[in-house]
């Protein structure tokens, strides 16, 4: 047993108690006689005195109370324990979906006044600004999980509108898996890891995902979303929102006109191809939050326009699908959008956890001139995420956290609960009373109270679906019909690749089977990619399948890109030498487009530009791989391409922005590093010799096509 030394702690105990490092950190400091709220100096300016949470000063919180240096701490330590206590409660459930979230502030302007269809308050006048926040999430992987998942993504937008919240709680996907929501968490439960083995993570690449799907037809429509480019966007700000459902906007004169909801991005939908999206997730699995976060704090702001759907009961009556089942749309060619307002992401949250991690979105927080439709799954819904709230959050009172709050005046008779906040004034906790005045509490008010729509509503209780819910096949097959040839193909490989990880063959056969049913061409096409020994039969539709169904342009992402590189970032390769007036004039170019850049180079610290001046880099060439561009250029010297040449990252840099198709920009000197990557460069339209200062703008300008599809001719689809 090792020597203890002197134990206890008389007043006259000359230990190493007496040589701590506390008048130390206090001479450090500049600690002396300090109250309650003041504050002290340290390197940096004035700073708040640390206390506890009953604002007790702290005055070491290096080291826990001990009787004698070496001796047991002391029960006393009530610093210790509140800090530890608390440590050791901070953590609350995730999201049961939708756990990897990033969220940000903002506010919607009204674009014209919409008081002809509805009364809330929030469109009554044009110009009118309500605060908004607005949470984005994948959906089936864990908070931890990276950011480029093949998943669909959460767009949930809370307004804080003069008479109440109203949260739009949607995806970047206008349809669902499933039309009833008894069925949602048969559907988590499919998509999540397997329960006897915990994995896989944030994919639905295993066999009890399309199990469930390949035994449900009506997930048809989605599965042809979730394996289209939707699901692995390029970035929160390049991609479209949705409601989803069919609500009713309710006007002044009690009339109901049916609606959609749509978020149209300003600066046009991105996606990136599936081998970059593995990569990105291995170079910087938080590529999303971060694309955000630099966005709003360079105040570069992101913006979407809202888009309304609205139809009446008329169109719904004769349109071919049932406009309360959310696996179908409606065309924008049928209903066209129209777009009554912008929203603007200006402010990053203070806190993550208070904010993003405590925000609360329930579909049911509707205001007046907003109600429901009788779609089953909303009404699902509007039960399923109150009640899931209670368990995250762990208080009814969880509407009293500041993110959660309303911010026009709320009142109400509710009282109590863990972590009650407030709790109601006057003698009245309870309604109808007697009490007069401020004795009495709030009141109804039939006049500015919440009105439901009086929809007449009757028939037999029964479990069971309308039959205008049975057509399973012909919007998946007008989806697809409705992609480019380049976006089709990449249907096909998603399907190709998630079900090759499937171990059971006859899932894989039933899941191609659905595909027959949806397009020929498609089935035959993923048969053939998992080399299936027989093909199947097609599968039997309950309702035959509506093969003159027109395509829907606006479903593309292809086919409705960016007019300009806005909101893209390029990755400008330099070395020593580096041209400073080529460089100088590409980056003002980018500037000019309204897009950034980084400096990638050998090393972090910098190069030496050819005019002597040091240009600081942003990325090392190992750290800065090319995935994380929408476009590069190579701007090198002589003496750096040789020294460059036999670098692996700068093959892979190159080689992967030529497989990418993106659009490459380079200097003469550049070519044998080019050719020791494999990117050939002659009769290559993407791949742009930057002689001078002067092709700089017109590089830019190619750039805004995004990819160069035509390179798809000579190496094989990405």
């Amino acid at each position: 047993m090792a020597k203890t030394g002197k134990r206890g702690g008389s007043p006259s105990s000359k230990t190493a108690q007496s040589r701590t490092p506390t008048q130390d950190r206090k001479a450090r400091n500049g600690l002396g006689q300090r109250g309650r709220g003041e504050t002290h100096q340290v390197a940096g300016g004035d700073v708040p005195v640390l206390t506890t949470q009953q604002g007790i000063p702290v005055a070491d919180d290096q080291n826990s109370l001990k009787i004698g240096a070496r001796g047991p701490t002391a029960l006393e330590d009530f610093h210790f324990r509140e800090k530890l206590f608390h440590f050791d409660h901070e953590r609350i459930p995730e999201r049961v979906v939708h756990a990897r979230g990033f969220g940000a502030h903002g506010f919607f302007e009204t674009y014209e006044s919409l008081s002809d269809i509805t009364r809330a308050h929030l469109f009554q006048r044009k110009g009118e600004r309500t605060p908004a926040f607005v949470r984005f999430s994948t959906v089936a992987g864990n908070k931890g999980s990276a950011d480029l998942a093949r998943d669909v993504r959460g767009f949930a937008v809370k307004l804080y509108t003069q008479e109440g919240n109203w949260d739009i709680v949607g995806n970047n996907i206008p349809v669902f898996f499933i039309q009833d929501a008894l069925k949602f968490p048969d559907i988590i439960h499919a998509a999540k890891d397997e329960p006897d083995r915990g994995f896989p993570q944030a994919q639905t690449a295993h066999d009890n995902f399309w199990d469930f799907i390949s035994l449900n037809p009506e997930t048809m429509h989605m599965a042809l979303w979730i394996m289209s480019d939707r699901t692995i966007p390029r970035s929160f700000r390049f991609m479209e929102g949705f409601g989803v459902h069919t609500f009713r906007l309710i006007n002044a004169e009690g009339k109901s006109t049916f609606v959609k909801f749509h978020w149209k991005p300003k600066l046009g939908m991105q996606s990136v191809v599936w081998n970059e999206a593995v990569k990105i997730n291995g170079a910087d699995p938080d590529f999303h939050r971060r694309d955000l976060w630099d966005a709003i704090q360079s105040g570069d702001f992101p913006e979407w326009e809202l888009g309304l759907q609205l139809f009446d009961e008329a169109f719904a009556d004769r349109f071919a699908f049932d406009v309360l089942d959310a696996t179908k749309l409606i065309p924008e060619e049928d209903i066209p959008i129209r777009r009554v307002g912008r929203l603007v992401l200006d402010r990053c949250v203070d806190n993550f956890f208070a904010e993003t991690e405590q925000v609360a979105f329930c579909t049911q927080n509707i205001v007046p001139g907003i109600d429901f439709s009788n779609d089953p799954l909303l009404q699902g819904r509007n039960f399923s995420y109150l009640d899931t709230q209670l368990k995250r959050l762990g208080s009814p009172n969880f509407t009293f956290l500041p993110i959660n709050a309303p911010k026009c005046p709320f009142h109400t008779l509710q009282q109590d609960g863990h972590m009650a906040f407030v709790n109601p004034k006057g003698r009245a906790n309870y309604e109808p009373n007697s009490w007069g005045g401020a004795q009495g509490g709030p009141r109804e008010s039939p006049e500015r109270g919440f009105p439901s729509y009086p929809e007449e509503a009757a028939g037999h209780k029964q479990r069971g679906r309308s039959e205008t819910f049975a057509d399973h096949y012909s919007q998946a097959r007008q989806f697809y019909v409705s992609q480019t040839p380049i976006e089709q193909g990449h249907i096909a490989s998603a399907f190709t690749f998630e079900l090759s990880k499937v171990e059971t063959i006859a899932i894989r056969a039933r899941m191609v089977a659905h595909l027959l049913t949806v397009d020929e061409a498609l089935g035959t096409t993923v048969a053939q990619g998992l080399r299936l020994k027989e093909i199947p039969q097609a599968a039997q539709p309950a309702k035959p399948v509506e093969t003159s169904l027109a395509p829907s342009p606006a479903l593309s992402i292809l086919g409705n890109g960016p007019r300009s590189l806005k909101g893209r970032r390029m990755g400008i390769l330099v070395s020593d030498g580096v041209d400073a007036k080529l460089l100088k004039a590409l980056t003002d170019a980018l500037a000019q487009e309204g897009a950034t850049f980084r400096l990638v180079a050998p090393m972090v610290g910098g190069v030496e530009a050819s005019d002597g001046r040091w240009v600081d880099a942003h990325e090392k060439i190992d750290g800065g791989p090319s995935v994380l561009f929408d476009a590069v250029a190579v701007l090198v010297s002589d003496d750096g391409a040789t020294s460059l040449m036999s670098e692996p990252a700068v093959r892979d840099f190159l080689a992967d922005a030529y497989a990418h198709l993106k659009f490459i920009g380079y200097v003469s000197s550049a070519l044998p590093v080019l050719d020791k990557a494999g990117v050939r460069a002659a009769g290559d339209g993407g791949i742009i010799e930057l002689g001078n200062a002067k092709n700089a703008a017109p590089f830019v300008q190619a750039c805004r096509a995004l990819r160069y599809w035509e390179r798809l001719k000579t190496i094989k689809n990405p």
